[in-house]
């Protein structure tokens, strides 16, 4: 059966129950529905245990980290723990592309997967919708007259849209008005605008109110910056997100409760669900299971050093996803033969899990498990390399079979994340805060990624220059790049060595509170591929959808 097969022939509880369970009173939900629910009450007491969910570098085999995620809880569900999944919510611009959404798969999926992949309760649309408020705005007043004196040429804000078009990646605005001032435009998707970020790393709406303020909208014609609070829109782009700062409750296929909430990508944005739900879960339940984004190079990275840093959290283990297919990638297997054995591909793409382990256990200092998750064609041979050069490094590798049997295959693994919960770690950030700009992408480079360094090209260095006199160069910083490689060249796989990282610009992200790097080739707007998703699905004349995964 297909996944959308196996989530519709499954009977749901109740939101209501599903919050019972957790401890959520009724009067703290709004409900949406019979299976949805938001959760109106931020009294956050964050005393569970943090697990966190990531992964090798993705490739074209799938690698199935939220499937891991979600049977995982589940594990924890069938071991009878107190549990919660703390999860992204999908964007629509993957759902309608190619890589899908972000459920999880087989029998190890959250619930009801077409409303969560789909339109949800709305956030992104409030997302979207605050962002382009504030674009609005900005126009509007150079067209009223321009008081700030706004330099129509260095407008840093771009409009956002939920959906993959390349054809938005640069626009002309302004064209149809006859006083109005014509300049050049872009669209981002919208999990990488800052209004997504903003959301994300909140932890009230006063705070909200805040951030959104201290957004660096443009600079006048002196060159001095101007914020979204001087245009006085803050508290309107506030009261479009009222709603959408409130997590979402949902549920897996056996119950266990889940909290979908924000969807920043990872490899354009910092990849992690809100701190507010991944508090309130942490608040309500023993153990919290959460994910980051694509590898752990962009998302894992990001979390412990952007997100824990801002949140104070300290995660109590790692759970490292890789799959036999994918290490075979990586290793130079073709695409095609990847179900036929090949210890020698295996063997040659194996270096790129042990530099993430090391990441994880060296570098961040936390403890961690690998996840190998089973596909039907893996032949012992190859698992048990797999298992036997995990061991060198001083970690397990367990196989789980979480699409085909979901909680149930994966109970030594979820044991071992218990044990490994209860032991002492040193968790350390992979560069300090205070040190330069270049210094916090030099660490990350050549610590997180095994780069020899950076180089910065004019552009990046004429925006350093902007960040340090506006004192913003102590902020965190991210790196938008490919996920497909530890370098930013798509193309190197596995473990590459002796490379550079090029940083092509720097953005200031004043109200998320971090800079933006841009490297290699990253772009802020995907494209659809050649046969978009969207051409394979269908409704019928009772509402049922099929080809939604």
């Amino acid at each position: 059966m297909t996944d959308i097969e196996i989530a519709n022939s499954v009977k749901l509880k109740k939101i209501t129950e599903i919050a019972k369970n957790l401890g959520v009173k009724e009067d703290d939900l709004e409900l949406y529905g019979n299976y949805k629910a938001k959760i109106n009450n931020f009294n956050l007491n964050p005393k569970g245990k943090l697990i966190l969910v990531t992964a090798i570098n993705p490739t074209a085999a799938g690698e199935g980290k939220t499937t891991v995620s979600v049977g995982l809880a589940d594990g924890f569900t069938e071991l009878n723990k107190n549990v919660c999944l703390a999860l992204r919510e999908p964007s629509l611009g993957p759902v309608f592309g190619v890589k899908g959404g972000a459920t999880g798969g087989g029998y190890s999926q959250v619930v009801p997967m077409e409303d969560i992949n789909l339109h949800f309760t709305g956030d992104f649309h409030a997302i979207t919708s605050a962002n382009n408020l504030l674009c609005s705005f900005i126009d509007n007043h150079i067209y009223q007259g321009n008081e700030l004196n706004i330099n129509p040429e260095k407008i840093v804000f771009n409009r956002c849209v939920d959906l993959n078009d390349r054809a938005l990646r640069q626009i002309d605005v302004a064209l149809g008005e006859k006083n109005g001032v014509v300049r050049r435009d872009r669209f981002n998707i919208t999990a990488a605008s800052e209004i997504m970020a903003i959301l994300c790393l909140t932890l009230s709406l006063e705070d909200l109110k805040q951030r959104l303020g201290n957004i660096l909208v443009a600079y006048n014609m002196d060159n001095k910056p101007i914020f979204a609070k001087d245009l006085g829109v803050n508290e309107a782009m506030a009261i479009l997100l009222k709603d959408a700062i409130k997590p979402n409750l949902v549920q897996s296929l056996i119950g266990t409760p889940a909290l979908v909430h924000g969807g920043p990508f990872a490899n354009i944005a910092h990849g992690c669900n809100t701190i507010i739900a991944t508090k309130l879960a942490m608040t309500y339940a023993d153990y919290t299971i959460t994910e980051a984004g694509f590898g752990a190079d962009l998302g894992a990275q990001k979390f412990l050093d952007t997100k824990c840093r801002i949140a104070n959290l300290k995660p109590d283990a790692v759970v490292i996803v890789a799959t036999v297919k994918a290490l075979k990638l990586h290793g130079g297997a073709d695409k095609t033969e990847l179900t036929q054995e090949n210890i020698d591909a295996l063997s040659k793409g194996i270096p790129n899990l042990l530099k993430h382990i090391d990441n994880i256990k060296n570098v961040y200092k936390l403890p961690a498990v690998v996840a190998i998750n089973q596909f039907t064609t893996d032949t012992e041979a190859e698992l048990n390399l797999v298992k036997t050069e995990v061991e060198k490094y001083g970690a397990k590798a367990i196989v789980a079979n979480v699409w085909g049997k979901g909680g149930k295959g994966v109970i030594d693994l979820a044991k071992e994340v218990i044990d490994l919960c209860e032991k002492e770690n040193n968790f350390e950030f992979s560069y300090n805060v205070e040190d330069t700009v270049e210094k916090k992408l030099t660490d990350i480079a050549t610590k997180i990624y095994g780069a020899k360094g950076i180089k910065l090209t004019e552009k990046a260095k004429a925006d350093l220059k902007d960040i340090n006199e506006l004192k913003f160069d102590k902020l965190p910083v991210i790196i938008a790049k490919t996920q497909y490689s530890l370098s930013d060249n798509a193309k190197l796989l596995g473990a590459p060595k002796d490379f550079e990282i090029e940083i092509k610009e720097l953005q200031i992200r004043s109200g998320a509170g971090f800079i933006v790097a841009i490297a290699g080739s990253m772009l802020l707007m995907p494209g659809l591929p050649k046969v978009p998703a969207g051409q394979k699905m269908t409704i019928d004349n009772k509402g049922v959808i099929a080809g939604l995964f």
